[in-house]
């Protein structure tokens, strides 16, 4: 184990001198002037140069910390291996050419709006801006930019389409009577109008039900298939669950449906003319039978008892028959 003695440093031991404190025990140990390779308690002595000691040749342990010299510039140095070069993009460049990136970039972003503006007025369905600034829409669209497809298809509806009905009506002393026409789909607008939460029947039974016939119909009425046989029992069915609703003052023999288109008339800042006559357009009458009454209505047990039993297979047979007309 080394002692301070094999070490040549610490406090002077018995037949030591004090010369020999603080200086290195060989040519290989190097002791700087911050104290390197020293005691603890060791004192370098006075006036004495410690690295004219060291021998030539003899590699240094420690390395001085070296202080900046005053006035040296703190930067880092750029790319260039000066501060100058740390600045990057248009505020490396002089102010002349600063002004022209900055115009040329402002040019390059009003024509990308532009560009945008045009090419959305050319894909977007006819409106107010195409139909009188069309010529110069296509002019800059056509033909390096052409489009070959719509953005907004098909376009939206512009008609409020109502479903109407009348019945006749058999009463108990044997007359028939005819009501007059009654909006149904002025009843759902009732119920949605200034309620929160409308139930989904208010808002889509009937113009669900309307579509699915219309779509399973020939133009004369005729079904196309099965799927129009069924959309016309639907459409029969709720019907008369509005007119169970009613007193009619009697039973329902028949009902009748109509439509009635109203286009939706024009803005006031628009020059667009819109005819906004309804147009009206009757199908033929239906007969009713127990099938297409609500379960439990009092015309269904009426007409059950008063006319004939329900369920036998006279009745199923003629009912068949009336859907079919």
């Amino acid at each position: 184990m080394d002692s301070y003695e094999d070490e040549g440093v610490g406090e002077p031991g018995p037949g030591r001198s004090p010369e020999r404190v603080g200086r290195p025990a060989g040519p290989e140990r190097v002791a700087d002037s911050a104290g390197a390779g020293r005691g603890p308690d060791a004192e370098p002595e006075t006036g004495q140069d410690v690295e004219a000691e060291v021998e030539p040749g003899a590699e240094r342990g420690v390395e001085r910390d070296v202080e900046p010299d005053a006035g040296r510039e703190a930067a880092d140095p750029g790319p260039n291996g000066s501060a100058e070069g740390a600045r990057a993009g248009i505020a490396a460049l002089s102010m002349p050419y600063q002004v022209a990136a900055a115009v040329a970039l402002a040019v390059l972003g009003v024509f990308a709006c532009v560009h945008l503006a045009m090419v959305f007025l050319h894909v977007a369905p006819s409106n107010t801006v195409t139909k009188k600034h069309g010529e110069a829409v296509d002019d800059w669209v056509y033909p390096e930019f052409e489009q070959n497809w719509k953005l907004f298809a098909p376009n939206p509806l512009q008609q409020n389409i109502s479903v109407e009905v009348r019945a006749e009506i058999a009463g108990k002393g044997g007359g028939r009577t005819t009501t007059d026409w009654i909006d149904l789909s002025a009843q759902d607008t009732a119920r949605i109008r200034g309620n929160v939460l409308p139930s989904h029947t208010a808002q889509n039974e009937l113009r669900r039900a309307w579509d699915f016939y219309l779509n399973s119909h020939t133009d004369d009425h005729r079904p196309n298939g099965l799927r129009g046989e069924l959309s016309g029992q639907y459409m029969r069915r709720i019907v008369m669950l509005r007119l169970d609703e009613r007193a009619l003052g009697g039973t329902v023999e028949k009902i009748q449906l109509r439509s009635v288109s109203r286009p939706v008339p024009s803005p006031a800042w628009s020059t667009e003319r819109t005819d906004t006559r309804p147009v009206v357009r009757d199908y033929p009458w239906w007969r009713i039978t127990d099938a297409d009454r609500p379960a439990g209505s009092a015309e269904a047990a009426e007409a059950s008892g008063a006319d004939r039993p329900a369920g036998s297979a006279e009745t199923t047979a003629q009912a068949r028959t009336e859907t079919a007309r």
